[in-house]
């Protein structure tokens, strides 16, 4: 049976066995299967389909569950079977959601962009970002996570932050920002290309020097070894006439303190 607790509420819809049996005022829901919604006594305008789904729901509001039993947390929706079920990674797409609730993929087509033009030095901004560490208020697990915060990063450009309906800064466009830095990431690749360049010209500069400079000291050990020989060459042939005038010398000498010779006409 369905509604069978149902007071006041107005504009229910249930179909199957102890659909919505404990509703009393809530008003708008709407439970396909048995036992959907079955705990749902004054939360209003929540859907549920197929067997217990949204079970857990009692008091809040505009929760959609759809083969789950979800939580009594008003503005949540829940699906089944869909966390750690393997898909074709190469054919899946990311699922994105608009501010009206709308589901659908972000394209990368040229087809869909307009106005395409190289980032250049628009990406410098996330040079001032902060990454943090930090926990979710209400998780319970205490598991730490690493991110951003979207008051800083909208300080730095506002226009990678999301903001919610109320137009209040809700959360980061790290798709944006992965983006940003990919092109940092090319931009400090091409400078250090550039370097490694630079640094190759100048090796090549450096070998031309030391080849330009062992061929210098060739020339001049060559000259030297020619020069050395050439002044040996000199000294013996200084050697050479300084031993014939010794000799010269010596003859004059003995020429001058030998006999004399008078002749007499007696």
């Amino acid at each position: 049976m369905e509604l069978t607790n149902n007071t006041i509420g107005g504009t229910n819809t249930a179909n199957g066995y102890q659909a919505l049996s404990s509703n009393t005022t809530g008003i708008g829901n709407t439970a396909i299967g048995n036992g959907a919604l079955d705990g749902n006594t004054t939360g209003d305008d929540n859907i549920a389909l197929g067997v217990a789904a949204g079970s857990s729901v009692a008091t809040a509001n505009n929760v959609i569950s759809i083969g789950a039993t979800g939580a009594n947390v008003s503005d949540t929706t829940w699906i089944d079977n869909i966390y750690a079920t393997t898909t074709v990674s190469a054919t899946t797409l990311p699922v994105v959601v608009s501010d009206s609730g709308q589901l659908g993929t972000a394209p990368s087509s040229a087809r869909f962009k307009k106005e395409i033009k190289p980032m250049d030095k628009a990406s410098e901004t996330i040079l001032a970002l902060k990454p943090v560490t930090f926990q979710y208020k209400g998780d319970n697990t205490n598991i730490p996570q690493f991110g951003l915060v979207a008051e800083d990063v909208a300080k730095v450009n506002p226009d990678l932050i999301v903001r919610d309906k109320n137009g209040d800064i809700y959360t980061v466009r790290y798709d944006a920002v992965n983006a940003m830095l990919l092109n940092e990431f090319l931009k400090e690749h091409k400078k250090v290309e550039e370097q490694a360049r630079e640094t190759r010209e100048q090796k090549n500069v450096i070998n031309q020097l030391k080849v330009s400079v062992a061929e210098q000291e060739a020339t001049i050990a060559h000259q030297q070894t020619d020069f050395q020989f050439k002044l040996t060459e000199q000294e013996k042939q200084i050697e050479a006439l300084t031993s014939g005038l010794q000799k010269v010398s010596a003859q004059l000498e003995a020429s001058k303190s030998g006999p004399q010779m008078v002749e007499s006409n007696q």
